[in-house]
Parts: C-alpha cells; structure tokens; sequence
C-alpha cells in the first residue's frame, strides 16, 4: 500500500475493515517523518484485525501481519530461498520521499511476480506509478482509491490515469477489494501491498 496527504485516516478505514484472518503480508509507504509511523503502527493495530508494526532491518515478512516502512528510510522486500525479509535502506529520496513507494513496489515485483496486488491511496505526487508499471509488468495486480473519496487524488489519479489500475474504488470498497483479489492467490507466494 501507498499513501501521502490523507494517508493515515485512509490507513485506519482499511484496516478497520480487514479480517483478524487477513492471511497475507501487507507492506506500507506512508509518507511520514520519523517517530509518527511508529505511532500510526500501534494506532492500526489498535483496531484489532491485523497487526502493524514499524519495520526493522531483516525483519522476517509474515503472512497475516502488516509492515510501515520507517520514516526517513526506504523500506524494500527481499527473498532469501523461500523466505522473505525487510531491508531498509537510505538512498537518495526517489519523487522528493523517503520512504519512496516506487522503491518498494520495485522489490515487491521482483520478490513475488505475479503474486502481489498494489493498493495506491489518497496522496500528492506521483509516487508509486512508476513502481505499478512494474507490477504490472510482472502480471500484478492495481487498485486505486478514486478521487471522489481522496483527499488528494494525486497519487492514485496518475496511476488511473495512466491505465494501470484494474479497479479505482471509493474508500470504503478497498478493504473488500482487497479481500475478495487476495482470495483468488494461494497466501504462501502473496502479498497486499
């Protein structure tokens, strides 16, 4: 998932929304500043389905639990044999942000191929389009949040724009969404992102 302007009140309908049996991973780039993804994990979680934490380098990508990508650092996903693990690293800002979405959605693809369904909500800019090329590229999967519900219909509006969303939902119809698409994959090769 990535969000900016808007992002966490987004975070919270979603995830208010999803089962306690979500049963993939969910990787997330919310533009923040240090200390405020911390405090938006634990305010996700706080809703009782599933778990959000802050990442960590090297962290183990679990089904069933959600990572935010630390404030400041660029968070990415690599496979190591049939495992997968968090990498945060401090390059340059990729569209002015770091954490960038692109980077994420970029080792996203390339860790599960196919297998990996691509949520860009409310937010400024274009971060994220050209990590949903590439997802696209890959066989994934796009949702975009539509702009009706979107405080800022930037980042999901270039993604739509440029025909790379195969839905453009209102806010309240993502959780769903992503529920009913994520059914459709076996859970062990997957992730929500």
């Amino acid at each position: 998932m990535g969000t900016s302007t808007g992002g966490p009140n987004a975070l919270v309908e979603v995830f208010k929304r999803l089962p306690a049996d979500f049963p993939l991973p969910i990787l997330i780039v919310q533009h923040m500043p240090p200390v405020f993804t911390a405090m938006l994990a634990e305010r996700l979680t706080t809703l009782g389905g599933v778990p959000v934490r802050e990442a960590a380098e090297g962290l183990r990508v679990l089904p069933g639990n959600a990572y935010i990508a630390p404030g400041g650092k660029h968070m990415e996903v690599r496979r190591m044999g049939l495992n997968l693990f968090l990498h945060l690293q401090e390059e340059p800002p990729e569209n002015s942000c770091r954490p960038s979405v692109d980077v994420l959605f970029r080792s996203a693809a390339l860790a599960y191929g196919p297998h990996i369904l691509a949520v860009v909500m409310t937010g400024m800019g274009q971060d994220g389009l050209r990590g949903c090329e590439w997802i696209k590229e890959r066989g994934g999967r796009v949702l975009a949040q539509d702009e009706a519900s979107s405080v800022v219909w930037g980042m999901p509006g270039y993604v739509a724009q440029a025909g790379l969303a195969d839905s453009v939902l209102p806010l309240n119809q993502i959780a769903g969404e992503i529920v009913r698409q994520t059914r459709m994959v076996p859970a062990a090769a997957s992730v929500a992102c």
